[in-house]
């Protein structure tokens, strides 16, 4: 993916590492749209970043995604980059049946069946494009478990073999499949995250990422150096230590 001359539409970034990517990408010369549910919040974002461009869509509603990618592709005909970054994470006690199935099945909702929906609603415009670009967004979480987030977990081990596999089908075409593989990143995604000191700044994971995707416009994973303990513990051949210290007190498993 080329860092710049982009059209580049982001659902799910109205906060977190969505909204800051999708800056720094407007700030490298790419046109962004940015996708949220929140009507009030896409205007305060638009007031606050004039030459953004926003667009209301819920990828958990099929109806949702197709208007939204309509709207999307009237006004940018010449987009070429989706980012499919929407998702959500939840504890969940599986001791409990009571407790965890409802969580469960909204959580494969928005971070699996969302971007399948998305690259669906998308894949025919893109690939008419003479160099277009898939960005989907895994987890360190998606090679080594947190004991509690195990839908979550799971969506994103989902994710990851989604783009290995799309990335096969579309060898041979314009369609690149780049994924992106966060670290604990200093967001909201989990109540009261954005102080955990043991996960990155957003602004440093953020900086970082696009400083490898300007490095490597051809990578398939986007991996900041704090998230390789968790992608390369199996095949380091210490994938125990991983998860012990992923689920114990080791900062560097964060």
């Amino acid at each position: 993916m080329n860092i710049s001359g982009n059209t580049v539409f982001v659902p799910g970034s109205t906060s977190g590492i969505g909204l800051a990517l999708a800056l720094e990408l407007r700030a490298r010369g790419n046109t962004v749209i940015v996708g949220g549910r929140r009507a009030e919040l896409l205007e305060r974002i638009a007031a606050e970043h004039p030459g953004l461009h926003t667009v209301r869509i819920d990828t958990t509603d099929t109806a949702s995604i197709a208007s939204a990618a309509k709207r999307v592709l009237t006004e940018h005909p010449d987009l070429n980059v989706l980012v499919t970054m929407a998702g959500v994470m939840r504890v969940e006690d599986w001791r409990d049946p009571a407790s965890f199935l409802a969580s469960a099945e909204s959580t494969v909702t928005t971070n699996v069946l969302g971007p399948i929906r998305l690259i669906s609603a998308f894949i025919e415009h893109l690939r008419a494009q003479a160099d277009a670009t898939i960005m989907t967004v895994s987890s360190g979480l998606a090679f080594a478990p947190l004991r509690v987030t195990p839908s979550y977990n799971a969506s994103k081990a989902a994710i990851h073999m989604l783009s290995e596999s799309l990335r096969l089908q579309f060898a041979g075409t314009s369609v690149k499949v780049v994924e992106l593989v966060p670290p604990a990143v200093r967001t909201a995604l989990l109540p009261g995250h954005e102080d955990n000191e043991q996960a990155m700044p957003l602004d440093e994971f953020v900086a970082e990422a696009v400083a490898l995707l300007e490095a490597r416009p051809d990578a398939k994973e986007i991996l900041v150096e704090r998230v390789k303990f968790l992608r390369h513990g199996e095949a380091r051949g210490d994938y125990d230590r991983v998860v012990e210290a992923l689920n114990g007190s080791d900062p560097h498993a964060r």
